[in-house]
């Protein structure tokens, strides 16, 4: 694809990429067989291809409107089109660049702009969000329909481990997650410790940079990323393997950013060594399988459905892991109908395309519960709350599985 950039994107940064990235489309149009949106609006335009066509003409001197800025805001970011695309086009990047250069053409209502500031602050604030989260708990029952579905009653976390170990990791403790279901880091930690891995989460360190880049505050998400560098690269120095993350929305984040502070001069190498060094739980646990297999006689559960996330399959390219050592331990694990489609949870898309966020959750829901699971299974907090808030079937993240089985096997009941 041909691209005559406009004088006012040139030679940027910015212009730079828009042109490397266009320049790889050959208008195929696979990516809209695979494009959540695309397949329940039908508009071509609400599809990878259309989206990309969208902001080539901006970036060309197009004028944008309201309604070129609605098309990108229905994209979810699912990256399900580059698992799809036969020429490697790098979407997601391209719609960085897009929302970016056509929002600061493009005034967004007050009442937009005052809701994807509130989310920004709140979400990213876990002292905020905690305790926003504990008073919707307490007040649940009160609560109309819509909040009561993404305020689930509290659980119990369980206990931290204590013990030092050689082997150490750092792990990122998330935004949203520790208040929505703080048993899922504590389970991670048990894991861990069970295996002689010391787990290290820094106070320093805080959100990942995700909700905020994604809802176009990209230089202050750019320094959520230079904190967190700040906050691991001492421990990175003293020897922690890797940088752990169990929310793959997150971890997607971590991966790239020695994409996002590659221009900086300050922070690119170290940025690009924090991207080396992450990793999702799942990788880090694959190697030692057939140890955690060894230590789990008992499963509490034999039939579980797993839901993918896209930000682990498509965004961190990690497939088939999760199963595989779920499967290993004794789990008999089934995948949905079109296992690659969005839940419609994507950050905070949820609440700012709730009808399109919901009709993907119960089509998603559909296509789990024909699998009759005892339970289900995901890979990311935003993924667990949101299917959680539309069935009665418990949602779980895998690794409280294995945190659970770990603990039966060891106590020896079952």
């Amino acid at each position: 694809m041909q691209t005559n950039l406009a004088d006012f994107i040139k030679g940027t940064p910015e212009g730079v990429e828009a042109e490397r990235i266009l320049g790889k489309c050959v208008h195929c149009g696979f990516c809209t067989a695979t494009c959540p949106t695309y397949q329940l609006l039908g508009d071509e335009l609400d599809g990878p291809r259309g989206r990309i066509y969208l902001i080539k003409q901006v970036v060309e001197g197009a004028t944008p409107t309201a309604k070129t800025l609605s098309h990108l805001d229905r994209c979810l970011t699912c990256r399900n089109c580059e698992s799809t695309c036969p020429s490697g086009v790098e979407y997601g990047k391209l719609l960085d660049v897009g929302r970016h250069v056509i929002e600061a053409k493009v005034s967004r209502s007050f009442k937009e702009r005052m809701q994807r500031r509130l989310l920004a602050k709140l979400m990213t604030s876990p002292a905020l969000f905690g305790t926003a989260y504990r008073v919707g708990q307490r007040l649940r029952p009160l609560l109309p329909p819509s909040l009561q579905a993404k305020v689930q009653p509290a659980k119990p976390a369980g206990t931290r481990p204590q013990r030092s170990h050689a082997r150490k990791v750092l792990m990122l403790e998330g935004c949203v997650q520790p208040a929505m279901q703080p048993n899922i880091n504590n389970a991670t930690l048990r894991v861990l410790d069970a295996l002689g891995i010391e787990a290290i989460s820094p106070s320093a360190a805080g959100c990942c940079g995700a909700v905020r880049y994604h809802l176009n505050e990209q230089d202050a998400a750019l320094d959520d990323m230079r904190r967190n560098i700040d906050a691991w690269w001492p421990h990175l120095d003293q020897g922690a393997e890797a940088i752990v993350i169990n929310a793959s929305g997150c971890g997607v984040t971590v991966k790239e950013y020695g994409y996002y502070l590659r221009n900086d001069p300050a922070y690119a190498a170290k940025a690009a060594r924090v991207s080396e060094l992450a990793c999702d739980i799942v990788e880090l646990l694959a190697p030692m399988t057939a140890t955690l297999a060894e230590r789990t006689r008992y499963t509490p559960l034999e039939r579980v459905a797993y839901h993918p996330p896209c930000t682990l399959q498509h965004g961190q390219r990690v497939r088939g892991r999760v199963e595989a050592l779920l499967q290993a331990l004794g789990l008999t694990v089934m995948l949905p109908t079109d296992s690659h489609l969005c839940c419609g949870s994507a950050g905070t898309y949820s609440v700012l395309q709730p009808e399109l966020s919901y009709r993907l959750r119960d089509n998603k829901l559909a296509a789990l519960a024909q699998t009759a699971p005892q339970a289900i299974v995901s890979a990311n907090i935003g993924c667990i709350g949101h299917l959680q808030s539309g069935t009665a079937t418990p949602v779980m993240h895998w690794i409280e599985l294995v945190d659970r089985m770990l603990a039966e096997s060891a106590t020896g009941s079952g």
